[in-house]
């Protein structure tokens, strides 16, 4: 999976040709070096404006944060003996911050001695200047969906929200504020070449035009800002929390960092068709934080079994159902249940306005379980009796396997017990989520109440298929290759339902899976091999054997 979204990434980040490794005369570019050589002694300075271009250096009160002669690539000094310092004051922030306005940090550091303002000639020095600036605050969408209960018209919402909705619309784009930032200055002595520089690293090595050679590498840390940590900046606030650290730091750790920073290459897309929610990423980095590393690192192991099994699992799939002879054994009603599920599923996921990604999956998984009844049933156009006259009529016809066997009358009477059970539980379900639950419209009411309840009580659905095994007294007629497949790939979601922060539906439904999946392998243990059953390829042992003529 590393591998994949490597190459998918590469490829989606090729940016323009890279520029001629050669001079105007034609000769090789030399190897450049960093500005700032080992144990230079340096001056921070850091400045915080409105302003995304910095020139107000007599101001004091931009000046957030002085630090004198700090050594570049000094690993043992500060408190904790790390090379790191840190500083805590508060923000004063303007009518217009309080609005949705901008603020920006500003950080230069100077070899010791100089001083960062162009205009004070006798201080200030081009290559003994490396500055770097970014907004400090982040603009975040927050959705309102206007939900109320569908039968009262009431609703749970916060007032507050209610009129910002009706004022703003769905999505408002609110300023936000992270009290925590991180100053990384990179260990780097390496002679890179102008031109030659790999990306993401290009975006951030500074070559000077004239000499050459390029600066220190400035990097604005906050890969381990939680996004629940972030708070709204309002009129209720005039000053803000900021605690500011500086640190060195490796090569190879700004290159992780460089890597997880640089945009999704999907973005090609469009931001709103497919961005990894924060609350996502954030659920990672916990478990990146909190989780045993032993466990972390069974984690990630059973990660990538897990997208190998899922493969096998598709494969084996499409292989079994593409070469079946016989539907001796099968549910084919099951597979028109599933049907329905996935378009329900689908019809959910396109109203709660999930990322593309996810709506492309089970798009395809839709596609799948539509190819399977072309395997079960005999479906064909008829011509002669259209639809309003224009459009050909799809029929569907039982195949003759399925007729002419036994399954089609157990079939018929496991869901006729099914529906005796299914059919209450609904019109109980639909009741609860109509008096108690809150939903934007009717149409959302009827999608989230069949998605809820086939993911409370979708395990029933796999009733049938464990009946048709207990009347013919078989199960070599199952896709086992594909089940195991996609129990193992069941057993490794109970592990990440624990591992990483979940729904607790999710997790029940995991159980689900396992509990279905324990009863198929006790009906296996349970009905022996015998060389008359038919095979998932329509094919007996008894016609393996049987000699040749």
């Amino acid at each position: 999976r590393i591998f994949i979204i490597w190459a998918i990434s590469s490829w989606f980040r090729r940016g323009p040709a890279p520029q001629e490794q050669s001079s105007a005369g034609g000769t090789p570019r030399a190897p450049s070096r960093n500005l700032f050589p080992k144990d230079t002694l340096m001056d921070l300075y850091v400045y915080i404006s409105e302003h995304e271009h910095f020139t107000d250096f007599n101001v004091s009160s931009a000046l957030f944060w002085q630090k004198r002669d700090l050594v570049y690539g000094d690993w043992t000094s500060g408190e904790n003996a790390d090379g790191c310092y840190e500083h805590y004051g508060e923000v004063d922030i303007s009518q217009s911050v309080q609005q949705n306005g901008s603020i920006y940090i500003h950080v230069y550091f100077t070899k010791s001695g100089f001083h960062p303002d162009p205009r004070q000639k006798n201080l200030y020095r081009r290559l003994a200047t490396v500055h770097t600036s970014r907004m400090i605050n982040k603009y975040k969408r927050r959705r309102f969906q206007k939900t109320k209960n569908l039968l009262t018209g009431e609703t749970e919402a916060d007032p507050e929200m209610i009129k910002r909705a009706e004022d703003y619309g769905p999505v408002e784009v609110i300023s936000h504020w992270h009290p925590n930032l991180t100053i990384n200055m990179v260990d780097d002595h390496t002679p890179w070449v102008k031109g030659s520089v790999p990306p993401p690293l290009d975006q951030y090595v500074k070559f000077d035009a004239i000499s050459g050679d390029y600066y220190p590498i400035l990097y604005f840390n906050d890969y381990w800002n939680l996004q629940k940590d972030y708070f709204p900046i309002n009129e209720t606030l005039q000053r803000l929390p900021f605690r500011l650290s500086f640190c060195p730091l490796s090569l190879w750790r700004w290159q992780l960092y460089a890597a997880q920073s640089t945009k999704s290459p999907w973005n090609f897309l469009g931001e709103d068709l497919y961005e990894q929610s924060d609350e996502e990423q954030d659920s990672v980095k916990v478990a990146l934080l909190e989780t045993n590393p032993y466990l972390l690192a069974l984690t990630i192991i059973v990660s990538i079994v897990h997208s190998i099994f899922e493969f096998l699992a598709f494969k084996n799939d499409i292989q079994f159902w593409n070469s079946r002879q016989s539907l001796e054994g099968l549910s084919v009603r099951s597979v028109f249940f599933g049907v329905f599920q996935s378009l329900v599923v689908l019809l959910y996921i396109l109203d709660n306005e999930t990322n593309f990604v996810v709506q492309v999956s089970v798009f395809i998984g839709l596609l799948i379980d539509l190819w399977k009844i072309t395997k079960v049933m005999d479906v064909r156009l008829d011509r002669e009796n259209k639809v309003a006259g224009v459009f050909p009529r799809v029929t569907f016809k039982d195949k003759s396997t399925y007729i002419e066997s036994s399954t089609k009358v157990y079939d018929d009477m496991a869901f006729r017990y099914l529906s005796w059970i299914l059919f209450p539980l609904l019109g109980c379900y639909a009741v609860y989520s109509l008096l108690y639950l809150e939903h934007k419209g009717w149409y959302s009411w009827v999608l989230s109440m069949l998605y809820g309840f086939l993911l409370t009580f979708g395990f029933i659905t796999m009733t049938p298929q464990l009946f048709i095994n207990y009347k013919l007294k078989s199960v070599a007629h199952l896709p086992w290759r594909m089940l195991t497949y996609k129990a193992l790939n069941t057993f490794i979601d109970d592990l990440f339902a624990f591992v990483i922060k979940m729904p607790m539906m999710y997790r029940i439904g995991c159980l689900r899976d396992d509990v279905v999946f324990f009863i198929y392998l006790y009906q296996r243990w349970i009905y022996r091999v015998d060389l008359t059953r038919v095979n998932e390829f329509g094919v007996s042992g008894e016609d393996q054997v049987s000699p040749r003529p």
